[in-house]
C-alpha cells in the first residue's frame, strides 16, 4: 500500500471514530460499548493494512536496484529510402521497412556489438534478391509480395540472429515515373499502329490477289455485295472492268472494251447511221517536229545537213537522259547506209580492186 492510501485509511478511521462518538453520546449508549468501540477503531485499520501488504506481492526492488539493472535492449530498427536494383539498368526501386530481429540459441552471438547492421543487411539482402528480378513498372506488385517474403523470421548468413521486416513500402522515383508512363503510352500507340499497318497490308493482299485479281473475281465479289443482283452487276461490269484493269496495270481485255461508254461502239454512243470515226492519230514525237524544220529550211531528202544537224541534235538529247529520243532521231535522218554492189561482190568473190591492178 502507498502512503497516500495509508494516510486516507487513517483519516477515514478518525472520522468514522467521531461518526460513532458523537451518535453514542446522543442515543446515551451504555458504558461497556465504549471500550468494545475503541478495540473496533483499532483493529478494523490493523486489518485492512494487512490484507493491502498481502494483495501487493513481494517487497519492490529499491531504487538502487533499479539504477544497477540491465537496460532493455532494442531489437527493431527503421530502414528509410534505400535504393534496390531492379531488371532494368538504371531503374532503382526505393525500399523503406521497420526491421526486427532476436537472437539465437547458438553459442557465440553475445559477441555481435551491432545486431542491428546484421538484421537490416539480412532483410536487404533478401530484399534485392527479389528487386532485381522484376521489371520497374510493378512497383506495388513487388511492395506486396516483399511484405510477405520478409514476414518471415529467417536467419542471417552468419547464424547469429533471425530478422523479418514489416510496415514495407516501395515506390520509384517520380522522374522514372513518368518516364516509364511516357514509355508505355509509346508502346501502345506503335502497338495500335502496327496492327492497323497489317489490318490494311490484308486489306490490299484481299482486294489485290483475290477480289480484283481479274474481272470474273471482280463480278463474283460485287455479285455477292449486292445481294445476287444479277441487273446491277450487269450493269456494273464497266465500272468492274476499268477497276480490274487499273488495280493490275493492264489493258482492258478486248471482249471488254465494247462495254465501255466511251469507246466507239459502246452503249453509250450515239447511233448515227455511219460508221464510227478512226481514233485520233497519236501525237508528233520529236523526230516529226525535227522533220518539219528541215523542211521549212528546205533541207530536201537527200541533202548531208539533215544527218549532220540529226547527229548533233542526238548528242544533245543524251545529255538530258533521253536515250530513246536520241536513238529516234539517228534512225530517222541518218540510218545505216546499204553497201555499194561493187563491194558486195568483190567481198563475194575474194578480190579488190587493187589487186586486180596489181
Amino acid at each position: 500500500m502507498t502512503t497516500a492510501r495509508k494516510t486516507t485509511t487513517v483519516f477515514l478511521t478518525v472520522l468514522c471514530g467521531l461518526l460513532l462518538a458523537i451518535v453514542g453520546l446522543v442515543q446515551r449508549w451504555p458504558g461497556w460499548t465504549w471500550p468494545a468501540l475503541a478495540v473496533l477503531l483499532l483493529v478494523v485499520p490493523a486489518g485492512v493494512f494487512r490484507v493491502a501488504s498481502q494483495r501487493r506481492g513481494p517487497v519492490p526492488v529499491s531504487f538502487e536496484e533499479q539504477l544497477t539493472a540491465a537496460p532493455v535492449e532494442r531489437t527493431d530498427c527503421r530502414v528509410n529510402r534505400v535504393a534496390l536494383p531492379s531488371l532494368w539498368d538504371d531503374y532503382h526501386f526505393v525500399f523503406s521497412a521497420t526491421v526486427r530481429w532476436c537472437f539465437t540459441d547458438g553459442p557465440g552471438h553475445g559477441t555481435v556489438l551491432n545486431p542491428a547492421g546484421l538484421a537490416v543487411d539480412a532483410v536487404l539482402s533478401r530484399a534485392r534478391a527479389l528487386a532485381e528480378k522484376r521489371e520497374p513498372g510493378h512497383t506495388s506488385l513487388l511492395q506486396h509480395e516483399l511484405g510477405g517474403a520478409l514476414s518471415r523470421m529467417c536467419s542471417d548468413s552468419t547464424g547469429h540472429l533471425r530478422a523479418m521486416a514489416e510496415d514495407v513500402s516501395l515506390t520509384l522515383p517520380d522522374e522514372d515515373q513518368e518516364r516509364l508512363d511516357r514509355l508505355a503510352d509509346v508502346r501502345k500507340d506503335e502497338a495500335v499502329w502496327e496492327h492497323q499497318r497489317k489490318y490494311e497490308q490484308s486489306r490490299r493482299r484481299y482486294l489485290g490477289e483475290d477480289v480484283l485479281k481479274d474481272t470474273g473475281s471482280a463480278v463474283v465479289w460485287w455479285l455477292t455485295k449486292n445481294d445476287e443482283h444479277v441487273a446491277k452487276t450487269v450493269g456494273d461490269l464497266p465500272l468492274l472492268a476499268q477497276l480490274t484493269s487499273a488495280a493490275n496495270d493492264t489493258d482492258i481485255p478486248k471482249r471488254l472494251l465494247e462495254l465501255l461508254p466511251h469507246w466507239p461502239g459502246g452503249p453509250g454512243t450515239p447511233d448515227t447511221g455511219t460508221e464510227p470515226a478512226a481514233p485520233p492519230p497519236p501525237a508528233p514525237s520529236a523526230a516529226d517536229y525535227l522533220s518539219g524544220f528541215f523542211e521549212a529550211m528546205g533541207f530536201t531528202e537527200n541533202d548531208d545537213r539533215r544527218a549532220m544537224l540529226a547527229q548533233q541534235f542526238s548528242r544533245l538529247i543524251e545529255q538530258h537522259n533521253r536515250h530513246e529520243t536520241a536513238e529516234d532521231l539517228i534512225r530517222r535522218f541518218d540510218p545505216p547506209r546499204p553497201p555499194a554492189p561493187d563491194t558486195v561482190a568483190e567481198a563475194a568473190t575474194g578480190t579488190s580492186p587493187s589487186a586486180e591492178t596489181a
